[in-house]
Formats: C-alpha cells, structure tokens, sequence
C-alpha cells in the first residue's frame, strides 16, 4: 500500500496520504486535510527495505563488496567495519567503537593493536 508525504504550500501542514494502489495515487487530486488546499509538495522519506537476515549475510559474501577495499587505507577498512555493524542491526562494544574510530580517523591498525595489547596485558594500566 502506497503512503506519500505531503507538504502544504499554504498552510505549512505536514501529513500522509495512503492509497490503495499506484493507479489510485495516479488518478487522485490529494488535499490538505487542514485547509483542502491542492497547492502541496510532495516529500521524498527514505524507504525502508526489509531483509532477512540470510539475505544480509549472503550480501557480505559477496567478492565484489570488498573490491575496492585497500588494505593499506585503515579509514577504508573503519567504514566497512562500521557498514557491517550498521547493517547487523548490533551496537558495537566501547572498544569497538574505538578502533572503528581511529581506523576511520586513519591511524595505522598495528599501532592501535598495539595500544590495545597493552592494555589487557596491564603494560598502561595502574595497579
């Protein structure tokens, strides 16, 4: 079922409109439900698509997903990273985030390797 957005270029209002088929919203003359005024714009939302999870993993198995990835471009591998978490719905853990955010900041990933083994390993940590 078609929902559109409208905007009413008289009175301001904001509302949505829904139809039962594309050949209905074709054939029809959509009002403001505040002021019946036909001087409207129609707003453009962002759709939402779903998909099950079975169909988001085989789309991360695809080869041509990583083709532009350099391995050597640590900004490009935070925005994959943070692409594949957005994608799986998860929120990523405190120090996920950070090694996503220094990838995407460009640091090199054996440095922050580094600075993380330290601190499981106690090496900055005080006692």
């Amino acid at each position: 079922m078609p929902a559109y957005e409208f905007r009413c270029k008289t009175c301001r209002h904001t509302f949505t409109l829904l139809y039962g088929s594309y050949a209905e919203y074709e054939q029809a003359t959509p009002r403001c439900p505040r002021c019946d005024s036909t001087d409207l714009s129609r707003l453009i939302r962002r759709v939402a698509i779903l998909t099950s999870e079975e169909s988001r993993f085989e789309r991360w198995t695809d080869p041509g997903r990583l083709a532009g990835l350099e391995e050597d471009d640590p900004r490009a591998v935070g925005r994959l990273m943070r692409e594949m978490m957005t994608e799986m719905g998860e929120e990523m853990d405190p120090e996920i985030e950070e090694v996503v955010e220094r990838l995407e900041a460009g640091e090199d990933p054996e440095t922050i390797e580094e600075s993380l083994s330290l601190d499981v390993d106690g090496g900055d940590t005080e006692e």
